[in-house]
């Protein structure tokens, strides 16, 4: 690997060295604040790459398997501690690579390490249960065994704190990872993964491949020695993966798209509603699966709502995230700022008012990059199509509703599930949104946005196939259980069968 002039040229790290693909080609990164500043240069591989890395991975999980559960914690301990130390550079990599303002990247280096923590944690706790056995003299236990070698596929929006997700917990369960970061950002796959060589993991055990996902991500679901597939993106590639998986019968955990709202009523605080709203709406420029893309607010606040919404959005700062008095940076790519612009086109179309925002911005330096304005629309019914899609971009809809039902109705509204919020200061209405909203996440007086890695995260629907990442009991979504039974009655004993 070689870094020219703040460029980085690698290849993929497989077993602990850095190889070109086999296929001789290659793919740039670039800044999406200033279009013309290659970040990197990277393999585009293919089946061959992605057949070299599971074998190396393969024959690697072998001792990795028998390696104790304490000494994998210690690595991780140890890759979360560099990930610590090296927190302001991979930040200021991840501003420019992906192009999320700088307190955002912060805080995405900073899920990674509270994941490697918590997940080094998890080294010393219960390894599996002892149960009673109905027989005398029988023991009876389970324990916690790998899969072998997994397959982990991520996007770009959260480049080094979603591969966390997956990639600590699957290491401590004692897998091997093939890992395929997004075309969009594999700097920040790079150095997040050279985190765990520099901490004394193995070579083979963590194994990157770059390329597109035509290609490289899909030789590495289709690959018949992955074991399981761990996979955060859209719905559509994400049915593509499960039928794949369900046909070759190994796990696949999917974590996909979200049409998430946030319920304002009118007994609401609406000065921290407004500030949920920015922030839910237009973080990371709504480039989140959880962003708050629907505000949906009781008529008696809708007003006042609307006025200081706007007020406050028109205050935002559009730029180049490593400026600290940026708000809110670029959309990752030309292709994603030409979509989101045309569901500015579609709501239009289907009678939508747009207040702000809307058209793709041109001015000054913002010339350089891909850039699109915190948007709102009003007057936005269930049945359009900007209340319905998911949009992944600075784009808010704004819908009336009459009464709380009405409210959690419309929340309900759509084939998604991951997030949903209210905001009210009655207790018992809170507690009826919680128990009513149908979403894997429900937060309230708080935005759509900001899961801790303690509690599961994941949705219903078409969010996903009902997998949760993070929390508790993560390790069950990365191991297999196996049952035990150790008869020390020195005779036969049948269970089941009945005797006197």
């Amino acid at each position: 690997m070689t870094a020219v002039a703040g460029r980085i040229e690698t290849g993929n790290l497989i077993g602990g060295e850095y190889r070109p693909s086999e296929t001789g080609r290659t793919f740039e990164s670039r800044n999406p604040a200033h279009s013309g500043d290659v970040v990197g240069v990277f393999p585009r591989s293919s089946a061959s790459d992605v057949n070299a890395a599971v074998a190396t991975a393969r024959a690697a999980s072998v001792g990795w398997r028998r390696t104790p559960w304490p000494s994998r914690a210690a690595i991780i301990l140890r890759a979360a501690e560099l990930l610590e130390e090296r927190k302001e550079d991979l930040a200021r990599l991840m501003t420019r690579e992906m192009g999320k303002v700088l307190t955002e990247a912060r805080g995405d280096v900073q899920e990674a390490i509270d994941m490697g923590k918590f997940i080094a944690g998890e080294g010393r706790r219960a390894f599996g249960e002892t149960v009673p056995s109905e027989l005398r003299d029988k023991w009876a236990m389970t324990m916690r065994q790998p899969f072998g070698v997994v397959g982990c596929v991520t996007p770009w929006n959260f480049p080094i704190a979603i591969p966390s997700w997956k990639i600590f917990p699957a290491i401590m369960a004692g897998n091997a990872v093939v890992f395929k970061p997004a075309q969009d950002t594999p700097a920040c796959a790079l150095r997040f993964v050279e985190v765990f060589a520099d901490a004394g993991l193995p070579p083979g055990i963590l194994n990157i491949v770059f390329g597109f996902g035509s290609e490289a991500g899909s030789a590495l679901v289709e690959h018949p020695d992955i074991a399981a597939v761990y996979f955060t993106g859209g719905v559509d590639v994400g049915r593509t993966v499960s039928e794949t998986c369900g046909r070759m019968l190994k796990k696949c955990s999917l974590e996909l798209g979200g049409k998430n709202a946030i319920v304002v009523l009118d007994d609401a605080d609406i000065e921290l509603a407004v500030d949920g709203a920015l922030w839910g709406a237009f973080g990371t420029a709504g480039q989140r699966c959880t962003a708050s893309s629907r505000l949906i607010v009781e008529r008696g606040a809708l007003d006042e709502f609307t006025s200081r919404l706007l007020d406050r959005t028109s205050r935002l700062r559009l730029g180049d995230g490593l400026d600290e008095t940026v708000d809110v940076g670029p959309v990752i790519n030309e292709s994603q700022l030409r979509r989101i612009h045309s569901y500015t086109d579609i709501g239009r179309a289907d009678g939508a008012t747009l207040l702000i925002g809307g058209e793709i911005a041109r001015d000054g330096a913002l010339a350089e990059g891909w850039f699109y304005p915190p948007t709102v629309f009003a007057d936005v019914t269930r049945s359009m199509r900007i209340a319905q899609e998911e949009i992944f971009g600075p784009t808010t809809v704004i819908m009336p509703a009459t009464s709380l039902d009405d409210a959690l109705d419309v929340a309900n509204s759509t084939r998604y599930g991951l997030s949903l919020s209210v905001y009210t200061n009655d207790l018992r209405k809170a507690f009826r949104a919680i128990h009513e909203l149908h979403s894997g996440i429900v937060y309230v007086n708080a935005p759509t946005i900001g899961a801790e890695i303690q509690l599961p995260f994941g949705g219903t629907r078409d969010t996903g196939n009902g997998h949760r990442e993070a929390g508790g009991h993560v390790l069950d979504e990365f191991s297999e259980w196996k049952s035990i039974y150790i008869d020390y009655s020195g005779r036969l004993q049948r269970a089941q069968i009945d005797t006197e």
